[in-house]
């Protein structure tokens, strides 16, 4: 594909920054980000190539700033990082052989679903929980099965990593945004890798919108830390909502 008029790589890197700040705080920038590729002329096998490669910049600025905050540390997540990256390279090499229609009807009921849970469970992540299985376990069944469910088709990933973290390992809203951005960098990198061998990625498209991603996400993962929890219900149950938008009308975003 020709370069992109310059224009297009500003429109492409405010884009980044909007996609960060929103995917650092509650997941779903793909709801902005996708859009937008597509919108510009970008075919849709290198626009989704091209989506994983910028929002890896935003996931791992969110994963360290948050690391840096003390949210989340990496060095406790390398079960969930190989669960992940495992499911995220089956589901990835699978979608290139299987579509993915069967899914595009299941996934708006189960995040309706979240979406109500969260919604009439106003306290629900506000204190630290008790975990409901091992760590180990966990990371083991939720990580291989959200790993693959996120290279295979991707919308609502994040929304999905965070009630499970909440609702089964005790966590409360921050530390489950921040240990999400992990597994979602994880996922991304994974995926973004089998995209760069089948020649599905705009690099130069891909770190403008990378750049943008790093000033977002920065941003963004910065508010979680000094804002209260109920910032981030209500950002996370608005991504969510969007998120089930997009797909009753026919959206089909990777996030």
């Amino acid at each position: 594909m020709e370069s992109l008029p310059f224009i297009i790589y500003i429109v492409l890197g405010v884009t980044g920054f909007a996609a960060g700040l929103v995917d650092s705080i509650a997941g779903g920038g793909g709801i902005i980000s996708l859009p937008v590729l597509l919108s510009v002329g970008i075919p849709p096998h290198l626009a989704l190539g091209t989506n994983k490669l910028q929002g890896s910049f935003g996931t791992l600025t969110s994963s360290l700033n948050y690391s840096r905050k003390g949210l989340v540390a990496v060095k406790e997540t390398f079960q969930g990082i190989f669960f992940t990256a495992s499911g995220a390279l089956i589901g990835t090499v699978t979608i290139q052989h299987i579509p993915a229609d069967f899914l595009e009807q299941v996934i708006p009921p189960l995040l309706m679903l979240v979406f109500l849970y969260m919604l009439l469970s106003p306290k629900m992540g506000e204190k630290d929980g008790i975990a409901r299985m091992p760590e180990g376990l966990f990371y083991g069944m939720v990580g291989l099965f959200l790993g693959f469910y996120d290279g295979f088709f991707g919308p609502g990933a994040g929304a999905f990593w965070m009630i499970a973290l909440v609702l089964l390992l005790g966590m409360n809203l921050k530390k489950a945004t921040a240990h999400t951005k992990v597994m979602n960098f994880t996922s991304n990198m994974t995926s973004l890798i089998i995209f760069i061998i089948g020649n599905n990625v705009l690099f130069a498209a891909g770190i403008v919108m990378g750049l943008g991603q790093v000033l977002g996400a920065f941003t963004g993962s910065n508010l979680v830390v000094i804002k209260k929890i109920v910032f981030v219900r209500v950002c996370f149950l608005t991504v969510v909502a969007l998120t089930i938008l997009n797909l009753l009308i026919g959206g089909q975003l990777s996030f």
